[in-house]
């Protein structure tokens, strides 16, 4: 077991490889924030199992590794292909981290209309910080979690995402975030801050993706604020090495009559973690989160929801699908909280897993708080393994058991993946997600075979 020491030396280790190049120094704010963020992670209680947030979810693995801050020299990559990670048919404009700092000659941001900002955050911060002081850390300062005080800490770059108001963008925005596998085991700590004008409306893909061999630590964060009548799609993908270690970190912000559609898929990683919290602050407010997971062998994957119903009238409807085999463990925990004041509230919980094999093992905790009495609000969860008949009902067809797992986990998955509206992206997921489906269906068929 982790001691408290132990801990405490993890992080201290880290917070000592700040390069004396971050970006922004002098700046009062930024130094602030910067300084608040290093003192609380002295503050911040240890993290175990007698926290609910962790109740599930052991840090040992994570806490166990040491990883360097990736080197300030970008000039490296200056030959570095990455068409075997691009979408083929999808027209985005588009940035690409490579181990958390962004590569200017990889990234395609021409023509962009006017009121819209797409950029390095890190240039921001060294040329126009000002700019930044209103919006930066508004939510993500209040958590209290060491992970995103450590990414605080250490700020350096990220995507800064600025839609103006009433601005309607046609072409998605992609954000790439690569990790090319080299001779280390890198931190990198993307900060991205998106904001949404009046009445705006965007679409954002975010996919964090990785060479086999590559490892690491990707210890993300994400501000969204959406102003009134804003509207905004988010799909995010999970799909870096199996000898990967992710956390992300979203907070989100949304004001009168704003939307959010949210498609979220993880399907890499020996440790992958998603804490998603949102505020719905003013009236009429929609939230609506999609998610998939898929676990094997050496893999645990945990997401984490609350959403936070502040104000009337307000939607929230979060919808997630886990499809576990081997020894592959996930954990699910979200949490819908209604204020006495959010009369008429609507929230509707559902976690659903499929269990290839009985090795595997899932934590489920959907929970309702609601101090309102005029509210429609349900949660609900299922584990269960796929129908024999229907197994037998394929291989009578000709299909051996291998590939009816395969097709009928597909069949369980596929509600997510339909929410993604853009064609090239639902299908290169459905194409990923199917080679992961087959790579299970192959154990699994194993074991039930020698059941």
């Amino acid at each position: 077991m982790i001691t408290a020491t132990q801990q405490s030396d993890w992080f201290l280790h880290h917070l000592s490889q700040s390069a004396g190049d971050l970006p922004g120094r002098g700046v009062d704010w930024l130094d602030s924030l910067r300084s608040d963020a290093r003192a609380s992670i002295a503050q911040l209680p240890v993290l175990n199992r007698q926290q609910e947030a962790w109740r599930y979810t052991s840090i040992e693995p994570l806490l166990q590794q040491r990883f360097i801050t990736a080197a300030a020299d970008i000039g490296a990559f200056k030959g570095l292909d990455i068409s075997r990670w691009r979408i083929a048919g999808l027209d985005a404009d588009r940035l690409v981290f490579v181990n958390g700092r962004l590569l200017p000659w990889l990234s395609t941001v021409a023509g962009l209309p006017q009121g819209v900002t797409m950029g390095s955050l890190r240039t921001a911060l060294s040329t126009d910080p000002g700019q930044l002081a209103s919006w930066f850390d508004q939510h993500s300062g209040r958590s209290g979690n060491l992970f995103t005080a450590l990414n605080s800490a250490l700020i350096n770059d990220g995507a800064l995402i600025r839609i103006g108001k009433e601005v309607v963008l046609e072409k998605p925005l992609e954000l790439i975030y690569l990790n090319p596998g080299r001779e280390h085991s890198l931190l990198v700590q993307p900060r991205n801050l998106v904001i949404l004008e009046q009445g705006s409306e965007a679409t954002l893909v975010e996919r964090f993706v990785g060479s086999e061999a590559s490892t690491g630590f990707n210890n993300h964060l994400t501000e969204i604020q959406l102003s009134m009548g804003a509207s905004l799609d988010h799909y995010r993908l999970q799909d870096e090495s199996d000898s990967s270690f992710h956390l992300s970190s979203i907070f989100l912000s949304q004001d009168e009559l704003s939307r959010y559609r949210g498609t979220h898929l993880s399907f890499g990683g020996s440790w992958a973690r998603t804490d998603f919290q949102a505020v719905l602050k003013q009236p009429g407010a929609v939230c609506e989160i999609n998610g998939l997971y898929t676990v094997g062998d050496q893999q645990l994957n945990d997401f984490h929801l609350r959403i936070h119903h502040a104000a009337p009238g307000c939607i929230s409807r979060e919808r997630f699908k886990g499809i576990l085999h081997g020894k592959g463990r996930a954990v699910f925990d979200g949490h819908i909280i209604v204020d006495q004041d959010a009369q008429g509230s609507d929230a509707q919980l559902s976690n659903d897993n499929l269990m290839l094999t009985r090795s595997a093992e899932v934590d489920t905790k959907p929970q309702l708080e609601i101090y309102a009495d005029d509210v429609k609000c349900s949660h609900g969860t299922t584990v269960g393994e796929i129908d024999p008949a229907q197994i037998y009902y394929l291989r009578s067809r000709g299909i051996d058991k291998e590939r009816a797992l395969s097709m009928l986990s597909l069949g369980f998955a596929a509600a997510i993946g339909n929410s993604i509206k853009s064609d090239p992206l639902r299908e290169a997921a459905e194409r990923r997600l199917t080679q992961k489906l087959d790579n299970q269906a192959d154990i699994a068929g194993v074991e039930h075979n020698h059941a």
